[in-house]
């Protein structure tokens, strides 16, 4: 064990010891600016707990880290009281956490652009608090670079949307143009349009893109458009690595682990003193490929590495 002994000769050299002590204490390892990190869970399951641990494991150690369950949060009070940054993950989360108040600077996680864009910034920021978000949805550019890079010979991308998204064709054209590819977009007022405009967009379009929209992709749906485009012999492009297994040939997605490890980030540049921004798409992200449709459709697409470099490296 290391001691420190102060004599009388401390005054004549007053700095050379102040340095000292200084040095003595970094070496014993005491954090200076040590800070916690109260992690909000929406629920427990594994999807919020894989962001919770990479959130984790990019903090620096010095500082503590609390999980609490957002069903807990009444018996919570005096944790997060104490704590220097919030993130909410989840839509959950991050509506309880905002309803609370207060000025404790708050990152949402794993939100949607929908719920940040309609409700979640205004919620997240009242009062002036500092606040940010990352969103689950990759930005409409990376997404048609995806296609322009994976099939380089398509002159059109198919979309069909929902009444409540009608309002992102506009940015979707203006992603395909800069790329060179022209968008056929339709809009589904009811789910039994689906199908039948479906079929009129597979007609002209070489591929359909999917989006994350509840209105054309659920439960009820997805066989039934996965069935539909495989019969125009279209390949469809997802969001997400459940829809590459469920059939689409291609599908661009940020895991849980990949939103904790930027959000991770993030809470580091805000305890470090730094805002937090309004919102942020998915820094990381992966490609997954569904070599058996592939196959059943007769197309030889670049591999997983290969499209996540011409996107801008993905995971590195």
């Amino acid at each position: 064990m290391l001691t420190i002994s102060l004599v009388s000769r401390w005054r004549p050299f007053r700095l050379q010891g102040l340095c000292g002590v200084l040095l003595v204490l970094t070496l014993c390892g005491l954090p200076a600016q040590a800070a916690m990190v109260a992690v909000v869970l929406s629920a427990d399951s594994a999807p919020y707990h894989e962001a919770a641990d990479a959130i984790k494991s990019t903090l620096n150690p010095q500082h503590g880290v609390v999980e609490v369950l957002a069903d807990k949060l009444a018996s919570s009070g005096p944790t997060l009281a104490r704590a220097n940054l919030i993130v909410a993950v989840g839509v959950r989360a991050a509506d309880l956490m905002a309803a609370q108040g207060g000025n404790t600077p708050m990152l949402a996680v794993l939100v949607t652009e929908d719920w940040y864009q309609s409700q979640g910034r205004a919620k997240l920021m009242a009062g002036g608090r500092n606040a940010g978000a990352v969103v689950l949805e990759q930005p409409l550019s990376r997404q048609l670079r995806l296609v322009r890079n994976a099939f380089p010979g398509a002159a059109k991308v198919g979309v069909v949307l929902g009444r409540k998204n009608v309002g992102m064709l506009e940015g979707l054209r203006a992603a395909a143009d800069a790329e060179g590819l022209t968008l056929v977009g339709v809009v589904a007022d009811l789910e039994s349009d689906l199908v039948p405009m479906l079929g009129q967009v597979l007609k002209e379009a070489d591929l359909l893109l999917a989006v994350p929209d509840a209105d054309v992709l659920n439960r009820n749906t997805i066989q039934s458009v996965l069935m539909t485009t495989y019969r125009y012999r279209d390949p469809v492009v997802g969001y997400s690595k459940a829809l590459s297994r469920a059939g689409a040939l291609i599908s661009l997605y940020s895991s849980p682990e990949q939103i904790g490890r930027q959000a991770g980030e993030l809470a580091e540049r805000s305890l470090n003193g730094g805002k937090l921004p309004a919102l942020q798409w998915p820094k990381y992200y992966s490609v997954a490929i569904n070599e058996h449709v592939a196959r059943s459709l007769g197309l030889d697409t670049p591999s997983e590495g290969a499209l996540l470099g011409k996107l801008g490296g993905g995971n590195d």
